[in-house]
């Protein structure tokens, strides 16, 4: 116990998932969680195809599998723009596409699948721990309090997953930087909406909205809108729920009323919509991965694969070295740094074509629109969301390219 291999914070899905991975392989592994119980506080449920892709390298697609997870067959995106028919004439088939469908499975659910398993392959898993400081170093040290005890542990290394709210990054020296705020985005898990098609996920734009909705089985949808920053307050108090739905009440989608009429079965809390990163996820003794090492702008639903991925790169580093030091992580630093980079990209134009709100944002996303409309090629990054960014050339993501597409520079 006092000196494990890895001592893991964060029993999230990025740290959860990577404690069962290197569990797999014999490795004495330590995994340090702040909460007793993981609550829906909004996060994703929906894994990208590229994302899925990842997750089987890792062999936990079964697992997700065998504990309900939905798959996903279609994507429509709507609009006020064009009609029902213009829209459904462009229905992917994301089989079509992609090397596997989407992967959908209520996030409290898929960590606490992966706490059991890492539990069951012999992870010490200790939940409830308070004041964790990890000190980088060779060995690096983690100390927390734990059942009013206070502990310090000496492992080989230290893997960050807390989250976007996490200490580790800032405990280790990372600088941190992010996007201005584009706008605000919430979402929401509801039941009953029986009549929403259970193999569809669906994007549309409307007014001052910009909503999203991913099924996850049983009549259950994660939904999510989009609205102007200037309106801070829509979603605040007990009547947010109520109001989320209302936002639902567009004509673009026409089977919007399943979603609108539904029961909120969660909260919705407002966030604003930006990247976030840090300088280098790697420090002596330690790597930070999934959100602690920087976030992509959740209005692409990367969050999950991004993790996956991070996992996939860093565990292998682990496991095909037997001398752990900073440079096995080399090639996940300059993997990492320009798949978000472009994701970065693939987010804002995103947003701009989306979430573009009041009689100038309108303007600008029917004129992108257009442009995608008379020029197909341009829907070439926005394919980054599904089949991965490491799948399209660098051009794509280039400010010449993007600028044509939006009629200006991308950023402010």
């Amino acid at each position: 116990m006092q000196n494990p291999d890895v001592v893991i914070v964060g029993g999230g899905i990025a740290g959860s998932a990577m404690a069962v991975v290197l569990a797999r392989s014999g490795l004495n592994i330590v995994m340090l969680e702040k909460t007793l119980v993981h609550q829906d506080v909004v996060r994703g449920e929906w894994m990208a195809p590229w994302g899925v892709v990842a997750a089987n390298a890792l062999d936990l697609t079964p697992l997700y599998m065998k504990h309900g997870a939905h798959r996903i067959d279609r994507h429509i995106g709507y609009s006020e723009f064009f009609s029902h028919a213009e829209a459904e004439e462009r229905t992917m088939q994301i089989l079509d596409m992609c090397p596997e469908r989407p992967l959908c499975l209520g996030h409290p659910r898929a960590c606490d699948v992966l706490n059991e398993e890492a539990v069951r392959l012999g992870v010490t898993y200790l939940r409830g721990v308070q004041r964790i400081q990890v000190t980088p170093g060779t060995p690096p040290t983690v100390a927390y309090d734990h059942e009013k005890k206070a502990v310090e542990l000496n492992p080989r290394w230290v893997i960050g997953a807390d989250g976007r709210t996490g200490v580790v990054a800032k405990q280790i020296g990372c600088v941190e930087g992010q996007d201005r705020e584009h706008h605000l985005f919430s979402g929401m898990l509801v039941e009953d909406a029986h009549d929403w098609p259970e193999d569809l996920q669906v994007v549309a734009h409307e007014g001052d909205v910009n909503v999203l909705a991913f099924p996850q089985g049983g009549g259950k949808v994660r939904i999510y809108l989009g609205w102007p920053s200037e309106d801070r307050t829509r979603l605040l108090g007990p009547d947010g729920p109520k109001r989320f739905l209302e936002g639902w009440q567009i004509d673009c989608v026409p089977h919007a009323d399943a979603i609108a009429n539904s029961t909120p079965i969660s909260r919705c809390i407002a966030y604003p919509n930006n990247d976030a990163w840090v300088d280098s996820p790697v420090r002596e003794g330690v790597v930070l991965i999934g959100d602690a090492a920087g976030r992509n702008d959740p209005i692409i639903g990367q969050g999950l694969s991004i993790s996956h991925k991070d996992v996939l790169l860093t565990s292998q580093a682990l496991l095909d070295e037997k001398d752990w030091s900073t440079d096995i992580f080399d090639d996940y630093i300059k993997e990492r740094a320009e798949r978000m980079a472009r994701l970065r990209v693939v987010a804002r134009l995103t947003s701009l074509r989306e979430s573009a709100f009041g009689e100038e944002g309108r303007k600008l996303r029917q004129q992108i629109h257009e442009r995608m409309e008379a020029t197909p090629d341009y829907a070439a990054p926005f394919a980054a969301a599904f089949i991965g960014a490491d799948a399209l050339p660098a051009e794509v993501f280039a400010p010449a390219f993007t600028e044509a597409i939006v009629g200006r520079p991308i950023w402010d």
